[in-house]
C-alpha cells in the first residue's frame, strides 16, 4: 500500500552523516517508516507537492537521541536513596524494594519514564530491568523504539523466582517479540558481581545462539574491580575476557575503571560501551576514560543509567556532563567537543546496539526516528554553531516534536501516544506504596 508522504522543515536540518553537513532551510520527507529524501525545503516542496508539513520556523530538524543504558522503571525510587556509595545504595536499599516490586509498579513507571523519554529528545533505549515483559508492554504504547531484556543474576528475582523461570521467560520473550519492528529482545547479565561464571557463560552462549545483544554492567567502580580481582584473580573485563564473552555484540555499560591494556582489549574484540557520566559522578563511582577508548577505536555511546543514580533520563543534560567532565579530568579543553558528543549520542549509539544500518543519523533509506529542537529561545540566540548548542545550550524542553519509525510521538510539546496526567496521578500512588516499604 502506498503512505503518502510527510514533509517536517525548519531552519536547520543536521543530519548527523558524519560528514559534518548542515543544511539551512532544510527539510526531510518520510514515508511510512523510513526517510525518502532530506534537502532544502524549498525543492522538496516541489517535489512532493502533496505531501503533509510540519514546519518550525525556527526548528533545528536533527536524528533522536539514543540512550545506550537504562533503567526506565527505577524512576519509581527517583531521590529516594541519594548521596550514597553503590555497593551501599544497592545492596541496602535498592535491592530490598525491588524485591517488592510488581509488574503492575514496573509497567507504569516505565510509561513515566518513556514520557521523560519522549518529552526531551530520546527516540531509542536500551533498557535491563526486571519484569521485562511490563517494560515491553509499555514499549509497545509509547511508540518508542526498544532495546530490553530481563536481568538475570545468581539469586532468585522479585520477577521470575528461580533462574531456571528466568531462562524460560527470556525465550518467552524472544519468542513474542520476535518479528516486531521497535522492540528488539537483549540478554542482560547484572554484573561480574551478581553472576557466576557459570552463569555469564550461560548467558554468553544463550545470546550468541540468538545473535542477540548481551547487556551488563562492567568495570563501573573500584568496589566491583577489587572484589572481582579477589574472586577471579583479573579484574572485570579480563574476567570476562577469560569467559569468551567479550565481542561484537557485548554492550558494556560503564567501563569506569579500565587500564590502557583493557582499553585495546575492547577495541580489539569490538565490544561497545554505554557512557553514564552522571550516575558515575553521583554515585562517585569515578571518570570513564572515553576519550582513550574513543581513540583506540572503541564505539562509545552513551546513556542515562536509572533515574534513582541520575536523576533523570534528559540525554540533553547528559550530553552537557559527558562534554565538560572529560576536559576537566584531563585539563584539556578540546577533548570530547561538541561534535564528537553529539555523534556519541547519535551514531554512537546506534552502533553500540548495532542498528547503525537503521538509525543513528538522517540518511535516505534509515528509519524515520528524528526530532525537532525549537531554537527560538533566548539561551539558544544567537546562533553561529548549531551543534555547540545542542551539547552545551538545549535542554530537553527545548524539543518540540519526535517522530519514531515514521510515527508523530510528540507534536507542539504533547505526547500523541500516552495519556500522561494519568501516568502522573497513577505514579502518586505507587509512591507511596514504595514510601511505606521501608526496607
Amino acid at each position: 500500500m502506498h503512505h503518502k508522504e510527510f514533509l517536517i522543515s525548519g531552519k536547520y536540518l543536521l543530519p548527523m552523516d558524519g560528514q559534518g553537513t548542515l543544511i539551512e532551510d532544510g527539510a526531510v520527507v518520510t514515508c511510512g517508516d523510513t526517510i525518502v529524501e532530506i534537502g532544502p525545503v524549498a525543492q522538496l516542496r516541489a517535489q512532493y507537492p502533496d505531501a503533509d508539513e510540519l514546519r518550525q520556523k525556527h526548528g533545528l530538524i536533527m536524528p533522536g537521541l539514543i540512550n545506550t543504558h537504562t533503567h526506565a522503571a527505577m524512576c519509581c525510587f527517583r531521590g529516594l536513596a541519594d548521596d550514597l556509595p553503590l555497593m551501599e545504595w544497592l545492596q541496602e536499599y535498592i535491592f530490598p524494594r525491588e524485591e517488592k516490586l510488581t509488574g503492575e509498579i514496573v509497567y507504569t513507571s516505565t510509561l513515566l519514564s518513556l514520557c521523560e523519554m519522549i518529552r526531551s529528545g530520546t527516540t531509542s533505549f536500551n533498557d535491563m530491568y526486571l519484569f521485562a515483559r511490563d517494560v515491553a508492554r509499555a514499549a509497545e504504547e509509547s511508540g518508542m523504539r526498544a532495546w530490553l531484556g530481563e536481568v538475570l543474576y545468581d539469586f532468585p528475582s522479585p520477577s521470575y523466582g528461580e533462574l531456571e523461570n528466568g531462562f524460560a521467560l527470556m525465550e518467552q520473550l524472544f519468542a513474542d517479540y520476535v518479528d516486531n519492528e521497535l522492540i528488539t529482545i537483549t540478554v542482560n547479565p547484572h554484573a561480574v558481581y551478581t553472576c557466576s561464571p557459570d552463569l555469564l557463560i550461560r548467558l554468553g552462549r544463550f545470546a550468541a545462539e540468538r545473535q542477540a545483544l548481551l547487556h551488563i554492567h562492567l568495570a563501573e567502580n573500584a568496589d566491583e574491580d577489587a572484589l572481582c580481582r579477589e574472586r577471579f584473580g583479573v579484574g572485570p573485563v579480563r574476567h570476562l575476557d577469560k569467559l569468551g564473552l567479550l565481542g561484537k555484540r557485548t554492550l558494556a555499560a560503564h567501563c569506569v575503571i579500565l587500564d590502557d591494556e583493557e582499553i585495546a582489549l575492547l577495541a580489539r574484540c569490538g565490544v561497545k560501551v554505554a557512557h553514564c557520566v552522571e550516575s558515575n559522578m553521583k554515585l562517585a563511582s569515578g571518570i570513564a576514560p572515553v576519550p582513550a577508548m574513543l581513540d583506540a577505536g572503541v564505539f562509545v555511546g552513551i546513556g542515562t543509567d536509572g533515574s534513582a543514580s541520575n536523576n533523570d533520563v534528559d540525554m540533553f543534560g547528559e550530553m552537557n556532563s559527558v562534554a565538560k567532565v572529560h576536559k576537566a579530568a584531563l585539563m584539556d579543553p578540546t577533548v570530547m567537543d561538541a561534535e564528537t558528543t553529539l555523534s556519541a549520542a547519535t551514531r554512537g549509539g546506534a552502533a553500540a546496539l548495532g542498528a547503525q544500518q537503521e538509525i543513528g543519523s538522517l540518511e535516505v533509506g534509515k528509519k524515520a526516528d528524528l526530532i525537532v529542537v525549537d531554537f527560538d529561545r533566548p539561551h539558544l540566540s544567537p546562533v553561529y554553531n548549531p551543534v555547540s548548542h545542542l551539547v552545551y545550550a538545549a535542554r530537553g524542553a527545548d524539543v518540540v516534536h519526535s517522530m519514531i519509525n515514521g510515527r508523530l510521538v510528540m507534536k507542539n510539546r504533547k505526547i500523541l501516544t500516552l495519556d500522561e496526567p494519568a501516568i502522573l496521578a497513577d505514579m502518586v500512588e505507587i509512591s507511596r506504596e514504595i514510601g511505606r516499604l521501608q526496607g
